[in-house]
């Protein structure tokens, strides 16, 4: 029998890099710059932040307020800083800041920006702490209309 032919690799023109600004996070960013460098590709960057259930309790507007500015705020910063440090390596970055469910947002970004392939950073979590605080790269891998790449703290 011949040998089967390998595919050819696939061209990346857009890649979406998700980040909690954790270390598995700095990891993934990395990973992604090097890829849209060497395909050429655009990189959009993104975080999703996530207002606590509980500032809803009382129901009052002016409450939910002063929790979500400052998330939000803290967030814009951080994203800001890494986006600095991405245009260092690919000038045309471009960020996206959501508020939500991490791995829904990230999904729903996928179709936005078109992006060819995911790079997400994971923790590692195994067992009962998996159980209870679920994996937003687990989630995005499973509902993902792209290919995902996780990328594991410590990995390199």
């Amino acid at each position: 029998m011949g040998r089967a032919s390998m595919p050819a690799m696939t061209d990346f023109k857009h890649i979406l890099v998700a980040t909690d600004f954790g270390e598995s996070s700095e990891q993934a960013v990395l990973l992604a710059v090097d890829l849209a460098q060497q395909f050429g590709a655009a990189l959009t960057l993104i975080h999703v932040y996530e207002v606590p259930d509980y500032v809803y309790f009382n129901g009052s507007l002016p409450a939910v307020t002063q929790w979500i500015a400052p998330i939000r705020a803290a967030a814009t910063t951080q994203l800001e800083e890494t986006l600095k440090k991405v245009r260092g390596r690919i000038p045309a970055a471009t960020s996206l800041l959501r508020q939500g469910r991490p791995a829904d947002e990230i999904v729903k970004a996928i179709g936005e920006t078109h992006a060819d392939i995911v790079v997400v950073g994971t923790h590692g979590r195994r067992g009962l702490n998996h159980v209870l605080l679920g994996s937003v790269a687990e989630r995005v891998v499973r509902t993902a209309p792209a290919p995902v790449l996780t990328v594991r703290k410590g990995a390199s």
